[in-house]
């Protein structure tokens, strides 16, 4: 990944932004191995006062040799570049901890393997330069190139592609008691289980929260239709976009373009990010792993 953002430096001649994009996706990538971190050596409260020792941390269904730095600097990994691979099971994560997973995939430009996560911030990019050219009344550029409604259109078709198919099929799940017999844990957990399978089909992620049986016609057919769609669509879009820009002559830069290559539109960019995202996805997360974390401190079980 970090040679896809060189070599966009390279050949756009824009080393400074290329540089942006990456302590951006950097940045996110620091904050997530964090709250990993954290949820795994605090471990679970209720086993801590059952005589297990506090400083072991979250070792249920993980590899002893790692403990939990390993194993958190590997779960933030795997679903930051797309690699599928894991040295613990993700579905014996902490509530805490499994968010960190989820969030990548959801936001999905974390780094990312193969270019995913680049032409995602691309997307929250685009729509960053359009936010802010709406508060100063400018036509937005980026990359030289004047933003105008047909680019934001794609862009914005591009990311709603990811939510749509992840927030609709478990709706439908849910909603019609499909193949709900597949789902091997109760309550919030289970739920977090169908929210990362979901997830993970349309991130083209390929790591799974090990809890669910979908080997079901219904299942099949909802995750094969995720795994195309969300592959493809975006591509397309992304696409059209590369070469509607591609097209526009270069403007030169004046005293009102906002530079979009310095620490300013760092923050802007990270701010799209987050307020989209948060607007989009929070509401599944607390659902899943947030009401799951709250629940397990405040010592709830679930049968």
């Amino acid at each position: 990944m970090h040679g896809i953002i060189v070599a966009l430096g390279i050949m756009l001649n824009r080393m400074k932004q290329a540089w942006t994009f990456f302590s951006v996706m950097g940045g996110f990538f620091a904050v997530f191995l964090a709250i990993a971190f954290v949820g795994e050596v605090q471990g679970n409260p209720l086993l801590t006062a059952l005589g297990l020792n506090p400083a072991q941390g979250n070792m249920e269904g993980h590899e002893l040799r790692f403990g939990q730095g390993l194993t958190a600097l590997f779960v933030t990994s795997t679903t930051a570049f797309t690699t599928g691979t894991v040295d613990a099971m993700h579905d014996s994560l902490t509530p805490l901890a499994s968010i960190t997973p989820l969030s990548q995939m959801l936001l999905n430009m974390v780094f990312g393997g193969k270019g995913v996560g680049f032409i995602n911030l691309v997307i929250f990019a685009i729509l960053g330069v359009f936010l802010t050219g709406l508060m100063v009344g400018r036509t937005p550029e980026f990359l030289g190139k004047k933003i105008e409604s047909y680019e934001v259109k794609l862009a914005a078709s591009a990311f709603l592609i990811h939510p749509m198919l992840i927030l609709f099929f478990m709706a439908a799940t849910f909603a019609f008691g499909l193949d709900l017999a597949s789902i091997n844990n109760p309550s919030s957990h289970g739920f977090s289980e169908v929210l990362y399978a979901y997830t993970s089909t349309a991130a083209n992620n390929g790591s799974a929260f090990a809890g669910l049986n979908g080997n079901t016609n219904w299942w099949n057919a909802s995750l094969g239709t995720t795994l195309t769609l969300g592959r493809y669509v975006s591509i397309v879009l992304m696409l059209a976009l590369a070469g509607s820009m591609a097209a526009k002559k270069e403007v030169p830069m004046t005293v009102g373009t906002m530079k979009t290559d310095g620490r300013l539109f760092g923050g802007v960019l990270a701010g799209t990010v987050l307020i989209i995202g948060a607007l989009t996805f929070f509401p599944v997360l607390a659902l899943g792993p947030i009401a799951e974390h709250f629940a397990m401190w405040a010592g709830q079980t679930f049968s």
